[in-house]
């Protein structure tokens, strides 16, 4: 995922600026959790936790996993799929670059194909 000077890039600065949202994707870094956790793990309330993950989701910053218990209830976990960002200041311009998990791995899987030879 690329921004350019877009508001993109200055929400997800302003996002990023916001102590919940950062406590939510260090603590969601290690693995998928309920929002019951994060709330636990980041000393916040559930709406504040559903209200940052919401925001996190829309700039794919955090991945929502659905499970289901062994009683048959349906929970949901987020995970960060945050993994690098990048800012670049040129020509009176900043660019900021997002790279998530996803893209890393499709990167790698690119990679392989082409050292393979296949299409």
């Amino acid at each position: 995922m690329q921004h350019g000077g877009s508001r993109d890039s200055v929400d997800i600065f302003e996002l990023l600026a916001d102590e919940y949202a950062r406590k939510i994707l260090l603590a969601a870094d290690g693995g998928p959790k309920t929002a019951k956790t994060l709330s636990e793990e980041c000393n916040a309330s559930l709406t504040t936790i559903y209200r940052r993950v919401s925001v996190l989701q829309e700039h794919e910053l955090v991945e929502e996993h659905h499970t289901v218990d062994s009683d048959g209830s349906h929970r949901s976990k987020f995970e960060t799929s945050l993994e690098e960002l990048h800012v670049e200041i040129s020509d009176g311009q900043i660019s900021l670059t997002v790279e998530t998990r996803d893209k890393l791995a499709d990167n790698f899987t690119s990679m392989w194909s082409d050292l393979r030879g296949e299409d």
